[in-house]
């Protein structure tokens, strides 16, 4: 973080905003552009928060953002009458994790993008009500913060939700015997390309075109690499 970026968010968090105004004002353009610059970085490379990843996903596809915690993600008007709802599942890779890797600062392998992701605190009862509202899924991936896909296929695609399915059911399985099952949840249900890249419904709503997605290679999965390619122009 620069120095002018740590200032004016020690400004906006203690002072008033008339004073963070004035301080802005008397910056240059090109310091103001770098400001910018960096929080965006910042921000959207946040391994604790999805948030701006989420909101252009779904602006992107052409649904209005929902920022509140409980719901859906998005949510747009097909035809009068009838809204249809979205779920985000935004993944982010790091180059700068893969070169700590190969140079042995890190010992765990990163992960690549392999159009998957994951739903956290999962239930049977929550299965069942995405089921029933079939929200559009929209799967984005990201490398350091630059776009590289957004695919949109419905929740009830038969692969996607039998791999879900498996996956409660399994934990419901360990879970027998216990005292209680109250409060207790799947903590990841994940899911990647394999789930729904053979549905009917499956968009491709942003991609790279070939020669950019060429240069990210490297961090992306061979077989889902392979798919993009197919789906790019």
């Amino acid at each position: 973080m620069n120095k002018e970026l740590e200032e004016c968010i020690k400004k906006y968090c203690v002072e008033s905003h008339k004073e963070l105004n004035n301080y802005l004002l008397g910056k240059s353009k090109d310091t103001l552009i770098s400001i910018i610059n960096d929080l965006l970085t910042m921000y959207i490379n946040d391994k604790n928060s999805s948030t701006i990843r989420e909101f252009l996903t779904v602006t992107l596809a052409g649904y209005t953002h929902q920022s509140e915690k409980i719901g859906y993600n998005g949510f747009k008007q097909e035809v009068p009458g009838k809204i249809v709802h979205c779920e985000v599942k935004p993944k982010n890779i790091s180059t700068h994790e893969w070169e700590k890797y190969r140079n042995k600062e890190r010992k765990s392998r990163p992960a690549l993008l392999d159009g998957g992701g994951n739903f956290t605190d999962y239930t049977r009862l929550r299965l069942e009500k995405d089921y029933e509202a079939n929200p559009n899924m929209l799967i984005s991936g990201f490398i350091d913060g630059k776009l590289i896909y957004i695919l949109e296929f419905p929740f009830r695609t038969k692969e996607f939700y039998e791999n879900l399915l498996k996956k409660i059911e399994k934990w419901e399985n360990k879970l027998k015997g216990s005292r209680t099952t109250k409060g207790q949840f799947l903590r990841s249900a994940d899911f990647n390309y394999k789930d729904y890249i053979s549905s009917k419904d499956l968009k491709v709503v942003y991609l790279l075109n070939k020669s950019e997605l060429e240069k990210y290679k490297s961090y992306i999965s061979s077989k889902f690499y392979e798919f993009l390619c197919e789906k790019a122009r």
